[in-house]
């Protein structure tokens, strides 16, 4: 037994021996060096390359610098046109601001009326005497004869002249000094007589984004704002007037082919039956009920403009007169 563990304890001691040394962990190349030496072998020159292959590389470098700089003037004339864009979109709408500034202070002004003409005019072979231009007018008649009213809406930006010429597109781009302008002018439709006076006066204007002219019309498709601005007062150069709304709906501009209810066809009606009609398609139309409604014999007023929720779209509101 004694031989037994001396035989163990010498096979410990042989195995202790055997045990192979520990070895060092190899050193951990550093990462960047390996990235660093395939770039430098990835790296070519110009001067690598035979002098065919040298002239394409350049052809296709100038080609790149050619389209970049092309990209560099787009962007920058586009950057100037849309600075310029606005710079005389806000040229505009200030310089209106200013000029109906001025010709609403003119309003009433005592300034005399030089040359006063015959008011007069031929219909029908006979002559009509026209009433007298109402003396708030007057001055302003004198600086343009194209002048026909006044529209005014309280609490509104609405309180412009309204202009008459004998078509539809001269006042859609100038201005009570007959100057261009963007805005244009409110101006009633040349089919419209003020007197005597056609049932139905269709006033149009723009719907400017500055909210001039009828930029701000459109917030009558809110009941509670047709409710608060439901009186508007429109003066002819003859006559004072106020109108209380009485239908507010869209509609658009048709083909002269299409059987449809056009409100810019409505001026005169010749009968009750034909009135009442209108009054049916207004209605049907009309996005609230005012309660308001009119009868044969009721003179109305019409304001129209733009309305981009469909193509040729028109936002519509009118009134009937009270007074």
């Amino acid at each position: 037994m004694h031989g037994g563990r001396e035989g163990r304890s010498a096979e410990k001691r042989s195995t202790a021996k055997q045990k192979p040394a520990k070895q060092k962990p190899a050193k951990e190349k550093a990462p960047g060096k390996d990235n660093e030496g395939k770039r430098r072998a990835s790296r070519v020159r110009l001067e690598d390359y035979d002098k065919e292959m040298q002239q394409e590389i350049l052809a296709v470098l100038k080609k790149k610098e050619r389209l970049r700089k092309l990209l560099v003037a787009a962007a920058s004339l586009i950057a100037i046109g849309c600075f310029t864009y606005f710079g005389v979109y806000y040229y505009f709408s200030a310089r209106t601001n200013a000029e109906y500034t001025e010709l609403a202070a003119l309003k009433g002004s005592d300034t005399l009326v030089t040359n006063k003409k015959k008011n007069d005019f031929a219909l029908h072979k006979q002559t009509i005497k026209m009433p007298d231009v109402l003396d708030e007018y007057k001055t302003l008649y004198e600086k343009n004869k194209k002048l026909i009213g006044w529209l005014k809406i309280d609490d509104t930006i609405i309180d412009y002249p309204v202009m008459q010429t004998g078509d539809n597109e001269y006042y859609l781009d100038h201005n009570f000094n007959q100057e261009y302008d963007k805005n244009g002018s409110l101006f009633l439709d040349y089919n419209c007589n003020i007197y005597p006076r056609s049932t139905n006066l269709i006033i149009y204007g723009h719907h400017m984004k500055s909210g001039q002219m009828f930029g701000q019309l459109q917030k009558y498709a809110k009941e509670s704002y047709g409710e608060k601005h439901s009186i508007i007062r429109f003066d002819s150069i003859y006559e004072e007037a106020e109108y209380q709304v009485m239908y507010v709906f869209r509609s658009q501009v048709y083909n002269e082919d299409e059987f449809v209810f056009k409100y810019y066809q409505f001026i005169d009606a010749n009968s009750e039956e034909e009135f009442n009609s209108y009054m049916e398609e207004m209605a049907g139309l009309s996005l609230y009920d005012t309660g308001v409604t009119a009868s044969y014999g009721d003179s109305l007023l019409t304001l129209s403009t733009c309305d981009n929720s469909q193509t040729d779209g028109r936002f519509v509101v009118v009134a009937k007169r009270i007074k």
